[in-house]
């Protein structure tokens, strides 16, 4: 655990807490690791959890599947933020989602009830860290609430004029990079690929973008 505690004192959820503290906490909390190849499940549809997940290394996506077999990719999870805290809580449903390594991946697994309660022996950290869990509750709910702007978009090209726009601001940049490929992309934001992959040629031919796989740039 001792190499991963740079990478987690970076993160939100450990935000202000320094390495020999985290390192104390982390048995405190019930903190496990499990590693995860490209395309297992970490998490599945209906199933209860009590832990919160913390990506280390790798990404995860956060998928819904249909009766018929059309895939949404709802949320990707990158490396030092968490996922499943929603359905981890006491009292909360099971999973109505899977989530899935989107690359070979390193999760850490939190007791979200050891998260959410003071430890026995009250270390001045934990106040913190739970005050840092509802500051990432609020950054996911912010990030939901941009995700349903996309989505409440009428046309293909606007839905990913509305994401591209959202991923430059974020970037401080007109030329960035996206976490997904063509088809990830067009299930993230729930558009047929074919008519995706042609909008983005047609708005290239105007002038308006530049793009290579992943990454692209707004004129």
């Amino acid at each position: 655990m001792k190499k991963y505690l740079h990478i987690l004192k970076n993160t939100s959820l450990f935000q202000g807490i320094c390495e020999d503290e985290i390192e104390g906490m982390l048995q405190c909390l019930g903190a496990r690791t499990r590693e995860f190849a490209k395309g297992k499940s970490i998490y599945h549809i209906g199933e209860k959890i009590t832990d919160v997940a913390l990506v280390l290394e790798g990404a995860v996506h956060i998928k819904r599947e249909d009766y018929w077999g059309n895939l949404s990719i709802l949320n990707v999870i990158s490396s030092g933020e968490v996922f499943g805290e929603a359905y981890a809580v006491p009292g909360s449903v099971a999973m109505v989602n899977d989530a899935v390594a989107a690359c070979d991946s390193t999760i850490l697994f939190l007791d979200i009830r050891r998260v959410l309660t003071s430890c026995p022996s009250s270390c001045r950290f934990h106040t913190v860290l739970i005050q840092n869990f509802f500051v990432v509750l609020a950054a996911k709910n912010r990030a939901l609430a941009q995700k349903i702007g996309h989505m409440s978009q009428r046309t293909t090209r606007e839905k990913l004029l509305s994401y591209l726009s959202e991923q430059s601001m974020k970037a401080g940049s007109p030329a960035f990079d996206i976490p997904f490929n063509r088809q990830q992309l067009a299930d993230f934001l729930s558009v047929d690929r074919s008519a995706m992959s042609s909008e983005l040629g047609k708005m290239r031919e105007e002038g308006m973008i530049e793009f290579s796989r992943g990454h692209f740039v707004l004129k």
